[in-house]
């Protein structure tokens, strides 16, 4: 009766172990989430900023610098639930405005213009690779949420489910050769 009592004693405590070290797990991947999120928002953030000091340089023609500037500034203003959309609508019109070397080559003619071309192509080049990292921690995420003990105990307690952030993140073909600076 004794012996009994102490297995079941052990299985208990071994399976309570087992379910705080998913417990953990989940809560350190929803963690890496919100620190990949962070990382992605001041890309994000980064990459509209130097779009939109480009933009009001003066380097670019009138047609060029109104683009960039109104996709910059709609990106840098969008609510969370318009974000995705206003981020791909600024790779759009990078892509546009500097689809071609030309473009590149008179930016990096003017004063100061090298560092600029440079902080873009820079800026650019790191959008993807925050998104991937955040939609990589989302997808393992909702991989442990999907197990049955996860939801059967509830270990996610009340964090949200986590989302991935789809959007056009395609860099220029001329910004996205440019060596990093």
């Amino acid at each position: 009766m004794t012996e009994t009592f102490i297995w079941i004693v052990v299985a208990f405590v071994a399976v309570g172990m087992y379910l705080s070290w998913t417990a953990g797990r989940l809560d350190r991947l929803h963690t890496r989430i919100d620190a990949a999120r962070a990382a992605l928002d001041a890309q994000l953030l980064r990459r509209a900023s130097v779009t939109q000091e480009l933009a009001t340089s003066g380097v670019l023609d009138p047609a060029a610098s109104i683009v960039l500037y109104e996709a910059a500034h709609a990106a840098r203003q969008a609510e969370e639930e318009q974000r995705e959309v206003a981020e791909s609508e600024l790779s759009a019109a990078l892509r546009a405005v500097f689809g071609e070397t030309a473009q590149v080559e008179a930016v990096k003619e003017i004063p100061g213009g090298e560092e600029a071309a440079s902080e873009l192509a820079a800026a650019v080049r790191r959008v993807p690779m925050a998104r991937r990292f955040h939609n990589d921690a989302v997808r393992a995420a909702r991989a442990l949420r999907r197990h049955r003990k996860v939801r059967w105990f509830r270990l996610a307690g009340h964090a949200p489910f986590p989302l991935a952030f789809e959007m056009d993140d395609e860099p220029p073909v001329a910004l996205a050769d440019r060596p990093a600076g």
